[in-house]
């Protein structure tokens, strides 16, 4: 959480309430989705004024910099950030956010040495961590993912992300029954997560438990019904049961959110002659 000095506290309470641009990283929203009314004309006026008033003052810089990268601002995100670190070297919130701007402004050596140094200021800051993690993990450094994602979940985390994420590492190396346990621990944080319940019923999929796959499938569909991975494997799981002529819908669903995704295609393809077959 964002600590404020007594003299902007007051003034910041508004805008801090939406948390740090890192700590994205720990609820799911590190998505690079766009705020624009964090960036509006009045918001970042009120931020200015403030630095104005405490032209000293980190915390300020550091705030109006996430109000910036909230809104797809990122080169006067850097900017404030790059103040915030100027004024309080220690600043590890800033350095931590600033690691997340390069991340999504395609500099993946400058947000490493970023989230490096927030972690030399504060080992155990989960954002950084968990930021770090999917840094390597976007990388293709999953060891040193799954080594990051281990020591925030040691902290005894409650974010679900962190969970799921490690869970995805697992999924893709074949483990699977490892990574139902972290899609489980996942949803036991957030229930309402549609990518935790399909990753889920995706790896019962793995391990032919139809079943088990479907009713996880299912309740990712009732959370996001615009979700096409789930709606084809809804499919596939149906279409291994024999139920064609309900897979082939399912399949179509998928189509219908997304054309050219090609699984639900092929899906699509195989069942398309249903009604010989079921």
């Amino acid at each position: 959480m964002l600590i404020l000095s007594p003299s902007v506290s007051s003034k910041l309470s508004i805008i801090v309430a939406a948390g740090l641009l890192a700590a994205c990283e720990t609820t799911g929203l590190g998505s690079g989705s766009i705020d624009k009314s964090a960036g509006s004309t009045e918001n970042i006026a009120s931020l200015t004024q403030v630095i104005g008033q405490n032209i000293q003052s980190a915390e300020a810089y550091n705030v109006r910099g996430t109000a910036y990268g909230r809104a797809g601002n990122y080169p006067a995100a850097l900017q404030d950030f790059a103040a915030a670190i100027g004024i309080n070297p220690s600043y590890y919130q800033a350095f931590a956010n600033r690691a997340l701007i390069y991340r999504r402004t395609g500099n993946p050596g400058a947000a490493l040495q970023d989230y490096n140094q927030a972690l030399a200021i504060n080992p155990a800051y989960e954002a950084a961590l968990i930021g770090r993690g999917n840094l390597h993990r976007e990388r293709g450094q999953l060891d040193a993912a799954i080594a990051d994602y281990n020591q925030v979940i040691s902290l005894g985390t409650q974010s679900a992300q962190v969970y799921y994420n490690r869970g995805n590492i697992y999924q893709a190396r074949g483990n699977h029954n490892q990574a139902i346990d972290d899609y489980t621990a996942s949803l036991s944080r957030n229930a309402r997560i549609a990518d935790s319940f399909n990753a889920r019923g995706a790896s019962y999929l793995a391990l032919n438990d139809q079943q088990a796959a479907l009713s996880d499938i299912s309740q990712a569909l009732k959370i996001d019904r615009h979700n096409y991975r789930a709606w084809t494997n809804q499919g596939l799981a149906l279409e291994r049961l024999g139920i064609l002529k309900k897979a082939n819908k399912s399949y179509k669903r998928a189509l219908g959110i997304n054309p050219g995704y090609q699984p639900a295609r092929e899906g699509a393809d195989r069942t398309k002659n249903y009604k010989r077959t079921s």
